[in-house]
């Protein structure tokens, strides 16, 4: 049965409700906390409300997950198009430090995003155009290094590299599990600073002493 004042709430407002809830769950308990029957309890709409707008999970997480590509490919956008042009080290190191701050905002998101057994990219057209516009946004980056190699061989390192990292910050293995935000963000733009400047032919400066942190927070994960 339809809950009060239900059956008058237009339908883009039905599912913006629906997703920004199953983002709130997402976010806060991971996938295992997204079931429809909750994603209704938090909404404060009847169980079968979900179902009106979203046939199954994998269709409200394969929103969440375009929502995700598209916020990533502005986050990338924005930060390469605040560059000087034709700087390889600062494309890679704003291109890269955007890349992880998102995954460490959205840590939620990100864990779902790459996950083919959770979301069928080819069932949701959407979720592929996402997809490829933040992938774009990383050939920039790319396309901007000029170093060895193909335009497309050198976006995958890139994103290799990148995600990568922000995969072990976000588990906590470069850092501590509980470590704040801002020191995550430190030791990434630290290792990204690293990463540029090699690839960019830069030689890296020594590590500082003391930055031993991160080297046994990994061997001890």
């Amino acid at each position: 049965m339809a809950r009060r004042g239900e059956a008058g709430m237009a339908a883009g407002s039905m599912r913006s409700r629906i997703l920004e809830a199953s983002m709130a769950l997402l976010e806060e308990q991971g996938v295992a906390g997204l079931s429809m029957r909750e994603v209704a309890r938090r909404a404060g709409v009847s169980h079968q409300a979900p179902y009106h707008e979203f046939p199954d999970r994998e269709s409200i997480l394969a929103a969440l997950v375009a929502d995700g590509f598209d916020d990533l490919a502005k986050r990338l956008r924005t930060a390469l198009d605040a560059i000087p042009a034709r700087d390889s080290a600062e494309a890679i190191r704003s291109g890269g430090l955007a890349y992880v701050e998102f995954a460490l905002a959205r840590p939620g998101i990100f864990a779902v995003m790459f996950r083919r057994e959770m979301v069928d990219h080819g069932r949701f057209p959407a979720v592929l155009e996402a997809g490829r516009r933040a992938y774009a946004e990383l050939e920039r980056v790319a396309e901007i290094t000029g170093v060895r190699g193909s335009s497309e061989q050198r976006a995958a390192v890139l994103w290799s590299f990148v995600h990568g990292l922000a995969t072990l910050l976000v588990e906590g293995k470069l850092t501590a599990s509980d470590s704040a935000p801002a020191r995550r963000i430190a030791t990434a733009a630290e290792l990204i600073r690293v990463y540029a400047e090699t690839a960019a032919g830069s030689p890296a400066a020594a590590p500082k002493a003391g930055r031993r942190g991160g080297r046994k927070a990994a061997r001890d994960g």
